[in-house]
């Protein structure tokens, strides 16, 4: 598992962790009972806090990514299709709405923004 940690960005570090694994789940990279590293692995091999890895690990938890077992490890949890589609929807607002933003910002009018989102939609 590659997660690569960038210091350009504002996004906290366990958040940078936690939507990196988030995104390899809902891809399809790492499966429904595939084992993620220890803690204290993962913050070895990407050089930073087991502290910043716990959290990230205690947010991914709690969204229902992944199960912590004490003894056994970590894995990625089972989940339905509708709760990857509702995370990824949550995703694509988000997305949207940082578009929405700038377009009124620069007055772009709403006509050209669902053109321009019609046209990428339509983008193979």
């Amino acid at each position: 598992m590659e997660i690569i940690i960038s210091s350009n960005t504002s996004k906290p570090i366990y958040e940078q962790i936690t939507s990196q694994m988030k995104a390899m789940i809902m891809s399809g990279q790492l499966q429904t009972g595939d084992p993620i590293p220890s803690m204290r692995a993962l913050a070895k091999s990407i050089h930073v806090s087991v502290i910043t890895v716990q959290k990230a690990y205690e947010d991914l938890q709690r969204d229902g990514f992944i199960e912590t077992t004490v003894g056994r490890g970590s894995f990625v949890a089972a989940q339905n299709k509708e709760f990857y589609q509702e995370e990824q929807q949550r995703q694509a607002e988000q997305h949207l709405e940082a578009a929405v933003d700038i377009a009124r910002s620069s007055g772009i009018s709403l006509k050209t923004l669902i053109d321009l989102l019609t046209i990428f939609y339509k983008e193979e």
